[in-house]
């Protein structure tokens, strides 16, 4: 199969936004979780390291979820590749 101009911008705009979001996704879980420890005071009552590891993080990844659902989905749209309901 022949791949057109507009299906390689398409396959190169969904390599973009997934290596963004898997970059924010190494960072939120990695470089912030080894970091938080250091982090030593109290927030609500806990560590402010277990807010973000325990709680930050999970919003963070929701929030990953959400963006790319909602990106793809407009550029399926936009490419006219979109499932219809």
């Amino acid at each position: 199969m022949q791949l057109t101009e507009r299906h390689r911008h398409y396959w190169q705009k969904n390599l973009r936004i997934t290596s963004v979001l898997l970059a924010i996704w190494f960072f939120v879980t990695f470089v912030i979780g080894y970091f938080a420890r250091d982090l030593s005071f109290s927030f609500f009552g806990w560590p402010f390291s277990w807010w973000v590891a325990g709680q930050g993080a999970l919003i963070v990844y929701v929030l990953i979820i959400w963006y790319y659902a909602r990106y793809m989905n407009r550029l399926d749209q936009e490419h006219g590749v979109a499932e219809e309901e």
